[in-house]
């Protein structure tokens, strides 16, 4: 139990719940932003291109009425299948999965031009090194 809370303890202290949190955090805002950009941005220029679809208003009433709108069903609190916004959500889910997959993928870059470069040792570690090869010469 006591390493446990020592592992506990080491965790939060040396910043990797914070780094979790600011993550998470910096996530859910780029996830509104991802989403605002698909609903004002990309779907209503695909709602043109389809013959002037508007899909947040794209739903089956399960009781069997008739609504004019989304909004008259939402009032109403009528069931409904409304694949509509699950359209909208899942194009939001591809190009958000897409946005991730380029940007890992230029980190993954750094990474790799990062460890491309040679590795420049601190002037102590060359000094270090100069005196082990004088005396291995000895």
């Amino acid at each position: 139990m006591k390493t446990m809370i020592k592992d506990f303890k080491n965790f939060l202290i040396k910043g990797n719940a914070i780094d979790l949190a600011v993550w998470f955090m910096f996530g859910a805002a780029f996830s509104n932003v991802v989403k605002s950009f698909i609903e004002n941005v990309v779907m209503p220029p695909v709602w043109l291109l389809l013959w002037k679809v508007d899909f947040s208003n794209l739903y089956i009433a399960l009781d069997g009425k008739t609504y004019e709108s989304i909004d008259a069903l939402n009032k109403a609190w009528a069931p409904a299948i409304k694949y509509g916004t699950f359209i909208t959500d899942s194009v939001s889910f591809i190009i958000l999965g897409f946005i991730i997959f380029i940007m890992i993928r230029a980190l993954n870059k750094l990474k790799k031009e990062e460890e491309a470069k040679p590795h420049k040792d601190p002037d102590d570690i060359k000094l270090l090194t100069e005196i082990r090869d004088a005396l291995l010469k000895k």
